[in-house]
């Protein structure tokens, strides 16, 4: 008896630890060609809520090509980004929580992802991936932070937060001006398709940032025509009250993105790259208005349900599952760390990463998959999410699988599970050390020795005197008031190399202001010229409006070459005066842009 006890405590000891060799195994690396990796093609819209799709039940509005994407590929339903734009395109592009990277704001600097930062194209690139963004970047305009300085061989499109034109406006690639070619998500996809063609033959990553739905809500009458007279049948089920106009413009510039999404895809079909390419589409929070949201709690900028859930989909055709559905949380941190391992690529950054690969739960290994916390945060306001509760920014707890709306408050009902996820919260906030508008000590950078261009917007300057913004949005803004020769306006500037800089001011002027005298500064260095031809444009934007914008309007303002100016290495205000007027003002200013030409 006594052997035979012996000989079943070893047979249990030894199912024991063939138990656990089994739980600790790692899945089983995708089989990939180095020679010829697969490519991939992130989708990131702008302000598109989890709730704009006709897959997640909005009935107003027909999305077929992203939602075959779920259908051809695996869908995560409990998906999660940052409840407003810049922090998410950093988490996406670093693996890391964005209060890590640099970025606490989205303008003023506070969207840069710090320069020590690796993202997933400086990954890709050093593994011979042919790299291109089109759209919108917001995470950093002047080099070493423009997308031409992390990873990315080609950028087409804007750098700031959002911009006052989608029809033809002005726009940048590789930092040099240009102007855009029709409706701007149309124009950016048409760059896109351009890149998959000429690097068929090539390792690619496309990265397409979509400018829209954000506002302003201009979109093509053939999108908009579809919705203006029609009655809604999906809206918003809470309190507050919708603005029905702005959410069929919304849904028009959905169906729109959507329509070019099937460009994207038909055009690997057509070049017989689908089964070599990743396809990801997802938002960068959520929606930016109130309308059907699937039920949840809030919109853009709240770090509750309808905030933070968004749409992920990846395909890889004849590589991973198509139809599979996951149900385990996940994060925008995870995607660096996914798509490295879905290239076979080690993600060796200069700093660890907080995201997961998703591989395997996209391949079904996940037996034991541990269970997680993510942290979403904005404007001084941190909720945490585990696999079936959210606790809230005031500590309320939610049981989201058995009530997504967040609306019954079930924290004294388990204290214990209330009193883990506050503790978890505290230690996160303290494991984070953000900056802040006054803990930043960034200097705006001009003279980055691999750079040919560098910006100065408006919105990174600062007024003096009578000097004010178009808009308090300062994105896309421009200085107007100009009205003594006290009035200044300076930008934080420090000079990385030194040179000689053909410097262009982008302004508007009445005629009876023309012939103002400018003086431009920077330490010792000065360049003085006098602007005597008038330009007096209107303002553009409302033409297009479907409905009325916060935002500012925009002008085509005007070309101005100043001359060359010679800068220092070093860190100087950089001033710009008005040292004699002809008339009650001076210029309207939009930008400067600095051409090196030495």
């Amino acid at each position: 008896m006594k052997q035979r006890a012996l000989f079943c405590t070893f047979l249990f000891l030894l199912l024991l630890v063939n138990a656990c060799k089994e739980a600790t195994k790692q899945p089983p690396p995708v089989s990939i060609d180095k020679e010829r990796r697969p490519n991939i093609v992130l989708i990131v819209t702008d302000d598109q809520g989890w709730g704009d799709l006709s897959r997640n039940g909005n009935k107003n509005l027909q999305t077929p090509n992203v939602d075959a994407l779920a259908a051809q590929g695996v869908s995560f339903e409990n998906f999660y980004v940052q409840p407003v734009c810049s922090p998410t395109r950093a988490e996406l592009l670093t693996g890391r929580y964005f209060l890590r990277t640099g970025v606490y704001e989205t303008s003023a600097g506070g969207e840069r992802i710090n320069t020590d930062e690796t993202t997933l194209a400086d990954l890709l690139k050093r593994e011979g991936y042919r790299t291109a963004a089109y759209g919108k970047w917001h995470s950093g305009m002047q080099p070493p932070y423009h997308p031409n300085s992390r990873g990315f061989d080609d950028f087409y499109g804007f750098a700031s937060g959002h911009w006052g034109n989608y029809f033809s406006p002005m726009l940048e690639h590789n930092g040099r001006l240009v102007k855009g070619k029709g409706f701007l998500p149309d124009d950016l996809t048409d760059k896109g398709l351009a890149f998959i063609e000429k690097h068929q033959e090539d390792p690619f990553f496309l990265y397409l940032p979509y400018n829209t739905p954000h506002s302003p809500m201009q979109v093509p009458d053939e999108y908009w025509n579809r919705f203006k007279d029609v009655d809604l049948e999906s809206t918003y089920e809470g309190e507050e009250e919708e603005d029905i106009n702005f959410t069929k413009a919304a849904l028009a510039m959905v169906e729109n993105i959507d329509t070019n999404v099937g460009r994207i895809t038909n055009k690997l079909k057509e070049l017989a790259l689908e089964e070599n390419t990743i396809v990801v589409f997802l938002s960068d929070n959520g929606p930016n208005g109130w309308r059907y949201n699937g039920g949840m709690r809030g919109k853009k900028g709240a770090t509750d349900e309808g905030g933070v859930r968004s749409p992920f989909f990846i395909q890889w055709k004849g590589v991973i599952p198509a139809g599979k559905s996951v149900s385990q949380i996940a994060s925008s941190i995870d995607l660096l760390p996914t798509l490295s391992e879905l290239v076979s690529l080690d993600p060796k950054t200069n700093k660890p990463i907080d995201g997961k690969s998703l591989h395997p739960l996209i391949n079904g290994t996940a037996k034991n998959w541990p269970p997680r916390l993510l942290f979403n945060h904005w404007n001084g306001k941190t909720s945490v999410r585990s696999q079936q509760y959210r606790l809230d920014h005031e500590n309320r707890l939610y049981h989201i699988f058995k009530e997504r709306g967040q609306q019954t408050d079930v924290s004294e009902h388990v204290p214990k599970m209330t009193d883990s996820l506050k503790r978890a919260k505290t230690a996160w906030l303290a494991s984070m050390n953000p900056l802040s508008a006054e803990s930043d000590t960034r200097a705006f950078t001009l003279g980055h020795p691999e750079a040919t261009y560098t910006q100065l917007p408006a919105r990174d300057g600062i007024p003096y005197g009578n000097i004010k913004r178009s808009n308090r949005w300062p994105n896309d803004s421009y200085f107007t008031h100009w009205k003594s020769i006290k009035d200044s306006i300076s930008w934080d500037i420090e000079v990385l190399e030194k040179g000689n800089f053909e410097v262009t001011l982008y302004y508007a002027c009445k005629a009876e202001n023309a012939g103002v005298g400018l003086m431009l500064t920077h330490g010792k260095s000065m360049l003085g010229t006098r602007l005597r031809e008038a330009h007096d444009p209107p303002l553009i934007g409302a033409e297009n409006d479907r409905v009325p914008r916060g935002e500012s309007y925009v002008k085509a303002f005007k070309a101005f070459h100043m001359g060359t100016i010679p800068l220092n290495k070093g860190r100087h205000p950089m001033t710009l005066k008005a040292l004699a007027f002809s008339g009650k003002e001076a210029i309207e200013v939009r930008l400067l842009q600095f051409k090196r030409v030495d």
